[in-house]
């Protein structure tokens, strides 16, 4: 009896560790059942994750960043998820024209903006009637964008430029007043940039044509150096925005200098006489009277046109008296008058050789691409302030030359 009771408590004892055994199974089963669930969700969401992160934004336009700007104030450039640029460029208070810049390979967006140009990147093919813009363009690394040009070869100082026009790159089409319109139509361009100098009957003739015309504005800005900075513009519009930045920044610098540097206290007068004999003073609010005050200069006639950039016509005898003083003279070349020695530059009017500049031999001269390239503005900038700090020893700088 004692014998079948102990082979009874034996068998149960053997029992239950068979059923504790498996439910430890069942547990670690169940625990890698739920392990793999979990990470099979995991990565059902991360896949999710991904393909939120790399949603086609083809024909859409969702707001990314603005471009950053530090002197330039007539345009701007908004990014946009996939590519997508809107470029505004100010033409008034109320006025802009507005450029919907595509990417290579997507559709335009159903909401783009009203009246937008759009420009299908790579842009190619197209008119520019503006030897700054066209500077900026080169400089960024997209020469090969410009077809058509309205200056002829013998008027260009750009080598980059004159090479083009000789090796048939680049077409001449005439003047900006009277364009061949014939070769815009034959050479297939849509699209153009204008200084503001374009006269109204010439644009009515390009929309006609199927043309859509751009004003760049770069001469508006206040400061000298917010012309420069329509590169990066330039830059967005054929995707060269580093080169527009290094353009910019290189020429930032040259200024960041001077700005540091202490004023010389010297006096400038800034003019050019046509061949008719009439004498234009730059206006004291002109950005070129502007470079001088960052290059460490005094406008002798700060008086003239305050508030007013370009130019002031003043009789003979009024700038004398304003400027007779003046311890420098840039005199600026011109279709009117380009003296290449003191001689020369005295023939304009036998009054000048009793200024001051005149007699201690500091009369300068711009050089013939002064205004031409807009890209190195910094560079002009610096120029004036050597030439306000060189010895007599110096008589040529990159973009001045003394008259002898």
């Amino acid at each position: 009896m004692k014998l079948r009771i102990l082979s009874l408590l034996l068998a149960l004892l053997m029992l239950t560790a068979v059923l504790s055994a498996c439910g430890e199974k069942n547990e670690t089963g169940d625990a890698s059942a739920n392990a793999q669930t979990n990470a099979e969700t995991k990565n059902d969401e991360g896949a999710e994750e991904a393909a939120q992160g790399e949603e086609n934004y083809d024909g859409k336009l969702v707001l990314d960043h603005s471009m950053e700007l530090k002197y330039a104030k007539f345009f701007s450039v908004d990014y946009y998820k996939g590519g997508y640029k809107i470029a505004k460029v100010q033409n008034a208070p109320d006025n802009f024209s507005v450029m919907l810049i595509v990417p290579e390979g997507m559709s335009v967006p159903e909401d783009a903006p009203e009246n937008a140009v759009v420009l299908r990147q790579p842009v190619k093919n197209i008119l520019v009637s503006s030897t700054p813009v066209t500077s900026l363009i080169n400089a960024v690394g997209a020469l090969d964008a410009i077809s058509l040009t309205t200056y002829d070869v013998d008027s260009w100082y750009i080598d980059d430029v004159k090479k083009a026009l000789t090796d048939n790159k680049l077409t001449y089409i005439g003047d900006y007043k009277t364009p061949d319109y014939e070769k815009i139509v034959a050479q297939g361009t849509t699209f153009a940039f204008f200084s503001t100098m374009l006269t109204d009957d010439v644009k009515a003739q390009l929309t006609s044509l199927g043309v859509d015309v751009v004003l760049d504005q770069s001469a508006q800005e206040e400061h000298p150096l917010g012309r420069v900075e329509w590169a990066k513009l330039y830059g967005a519009i054929f995707n060269k925005e580093e080169a527009a930045e290094e353009v910019f920044n290189t020429q930032d610098q040259y200024v960041e200098e001077l700005l540091k540097a202490e004023k010389t206290g010297k006096s400038v007068a800034m003019f050019y006489i046509t061949s008719k004999g009439v004498l234009y003073a730059r206006n004291a609010d002109d950005y070129m009277a502007k470079m001088l005050e960052i290059a460490g200069g005094e406008y002798a006639l700060s008086d003239v046109g305050v508030g007013e950039a370009g130019t002031a016509k003043m009789e003979l005898e009024a700038f004398y008296d304003k400027a007779k003083d003046a311890d420098y003279i840039i005199y600026i070349w011109s279709m009117g008058g380009k003296p290449e020695t003191m001689d020369a530059f005295l023939e304009r009017a036998a009054i000048l050789s009793d200024m001051k500049a005149v007699q201690n031999g500091n009369v300068w001269c711009t050089t013939p691409d002064y205004f031409q390239i807009q890209n190195t503005i910094g560079s002009m900038i610096n120029d004036i302030h050597l030439m306000l700090t060189a010895d007599e020893s110096t008589d040529r700088l990159t973009y001045l030359f003394k008259l002898k």
